[in-house]
C-alpha cells in the first residue's frame, strides 16, 4: 500500500495510507514499551537529521526511532556545517546524497523547502517542518494520541486554538483529521487566522471566539504564539491574548467532560495555557511525546523501503 519514497506533507496522503503509518506505529508503540528491541529493519542504514531551526521533541524523537530501528543516525548542525560558507541546501544534500544517505529528515523555515530537494535527490527526504507549510509527522502522532485515547478518531470534534497563520501543526491537522473524518474547529485572533484556514477541508469551521470552538469539544489543542515568525505588532499584548485566548479551567469547562488537552511544544505557560491544566490529569501532552518516537519508527522504516523498491526498478 504504501509507495512514497518521501513524506513531504499531509495532502499528498490517502486515507489508507495514514490508516497504515497509524497501524504501524501502534506496532512500534507496543515493540517499545516491552522493550522488545532486537527487531531492527534498518540496521546498516544511515538516516541524517538535518535541522535549520531550533527542536528539541522533533529531532530527538527522530534521533531515537532512527537508532530504535537499528540505523546510524547523523546530526548535521548548519551552524557548523558548509552552510555558513555560501553552501546552498540542495547542494547539501547532494554531498549528504553522496555518503549513501538513505534518509534525510529536513526542517527548514523556508515552506516548500523539503519538496524542492526531494525532487532532485534519489535519497529519501522526511519532512520535520517547513516554514508555516507542513508538519505531516506532528499531525499523524496527533492522531496517534487521540485514537490511544479516545478509541476512535471519526465523529470527534476537535479545537485547534492560537496562532493558525504560522501553525504547520494547525494546518497538517486539519488535513489529516479532516480526512478521518474529525470535526476540526481552528480558532484564535483574527490577525493570526488565514484568509484560507476554512479551505483546509470539508470539516474544518473557523470560529472567532475560543468559547465557542471549545464547546462540546472532545479535544483541545493549544498552540503557542510564534514570535519569531510575527511581522509586525499582531496583538495587543500577551496579557491580552492569555485571557482571550488561554485556556484556564473556566474555558475548559466549555468542552465535554472527558475532553483531552494536547500541545505540541514549547509550551508557553500563563500564556496559552494554564500551567495546571497543562499538567493535569487531562493532558496528554506528554503522551504525544512518546507517540511521536513510534511515528517516526514507521514513517522512517516506510520512506526507506519504498527508496529502496524505487532504486531497484530504476
Amino acid at each position: 500500500m504504501w509507495k512514497h519514497r518521501h513524506l513531504l506533507g499531509i495532502s499528498e496522503l490517502s486515507r489508507d495510507e495514514i490508516l497504515l503509518l497509524l497501524s504501524s506505529a501502534e506496532r512500534w508503540f507496543a515493540v517499545t514499551r516491552e522493550q522488545a528491541r532486537d527487531a531492527r529493519p534498518l540496521l546498516g542504514r544511515t538516516v541524517v537529521n538535518l535541522f535549520f531551526e531550533s527542536s528539541t521533541r522533533t529531532r530527538t524523537s527522530f534521533e531515537v526511532a532512527g537508532k530504535r530501528l537499528g540505523a546510524d543516525v547523523v546530526n548535521v548542525s548548519p551552524q557548523t556545517s558548509s552552510v555558513t560558507k555560501g553552501e546552498t541546501l540542495l547542494d547539501t544534500v547532494k554531498n549528504l546524497e553522496a555518503l549513501r544517505a538513505d534518509a534525510i529528515v529536513l526542517r527548514h523555515s523556508a515552506s516548500g523547502a523539503p519538496a524542492h530537494v526531494a525532487a532532485q535527490t534519489h535519497t529519501s527526504i522526511v519532512n520535520a517542518g517547513d516554514g508555516a507549510h507542513e508538519h505531516p509527522t506532528q499531525a499523524l502522532l496527533d492522531a496517534f494520541t487521540i485514537r490511544a485515547a479516545k478509541k476512535r478518531l471519526e465523529g470527534l470534534v476537535v479545537a485547534i486554538c492560537g496562532d493558525i497563520l504560522h501553525s504547520r501543526v494547525a494546518r497538517s491537522n486539519a488535513l489529516l483529521l479532516g480526512a478521518l473524518g474529525v470535526e476540526v474547529r481552528l480558532t484564535g485572533p483574527r490577525t493570526l487566522m488565514p484568509r484560507e484556514a476554512a479551505a483546509l477541508g470539508p470539516t474544518v469551521r473557523v470560529m472567532g471566539r475560543l468559547e465557542e470552538a471549545l464547546e462540546g469539544a472532545d479535544v483541545v489543542m493549544m498552540l503557542r504564539i510564534q514570535n519569531e515568525r510575527l511581522a509586525g505588532a499582531m496583538l495587543s499584548s500577551t496579557r491580552e491574548y492569555a485571557r482571550t485566548f488561554g485556556l484556564s479551567a473556566a474555558m475548559l469547562a466549555r468542552a465535554r467532560a472527558d475532553a483531552i488537552v494536547m500541545h505540541p511544544g514549547p509550551i508557553n505557560r500563563g500564556v496559552e495555557i494554564d500551567p495546571r491544566i497543562a499538567d493535569g490529569e487531562r493532558s496528554v501532552i506528554l503522551d504525544q511525546v512518546e507517540a511521536g518516537v513510534a511515528v517516526r519508527m514507521a514513517v522512517l522504516e516506510h520512506v526507506v523501503r519504498a527508496g529502496d523498491a524505487a532504486r531497484a526498478s530504476a
